[in-house]
């Protein structure tokens, strides 16, 4: 089976990323906000850079997806769970209890992806996107809530 490669980002080296971390999360202005927080690794998929994936840290030993792109070659071959099933891997060797994750109410296709992968909805953030410069819309659909999932990682 192919597999994929989670290499790690140095601080000095994140920006080059914003491209990536667009296709995630459409405000510059927020992404810079975050983008030198926790750890960041780039995804690579047969030796190709594929996408990026960054996780902040939260008390209680808990780990939080805050961005994770793939370039539109590469999606739809199952590599978003084979980066996690690697996250979860790597951060429940380093002691973390639980993976969280945040998505719009308006993002259809990842609100079925992180349950496939055994995410389980925890909390609703409300008017959360209202702060986004620019209202987003998806499916049209605009951009609210955030739905936040988590997965315990001592299963």
């Amino acid at each position: 089976m192919k597999k994929v490669v989670l290499k790690s980002v140095e601080q000095d080296h994140r920006k080059l990323y914003m491209e990536w971390l667009l296709l995630a999360d459409e405000s510059e202005e927020i992404v810079k906000g975050y983008i030198n927080d926790g750890e960041m690794f780039s995804v690579l998929y047969e030796g190709q850079a594929a996408g990026v994936i960054l996780f902040t840290f939260h008390p209680g030993h808990m780990v939080e997806v805050k961005n994770m792109a793939l370039a539109e070659n590469f999606r739809g071959m199952g590599l978003g769970k084979m980066i996690l099933q690697e996250a979860f891997e790597i951060y429940r060797a380093q002691g973390m209890q639980k993976m969280i994750v945040g998505t719009a109410n308006s993002s259809i296709a990842n609100l079925a992806f992180y349950q496939k992968v055994g995410f389980r909805m925890s909390e609703i953030k409300k008017d959360f996107f209202k702060k986004y410069p620019e209202p987003i819309y998806e499916y049209g659909i605009r951009a609210l809530d955030m739905v936040m999932f988590e997965k315990s990682l001592q299963d």
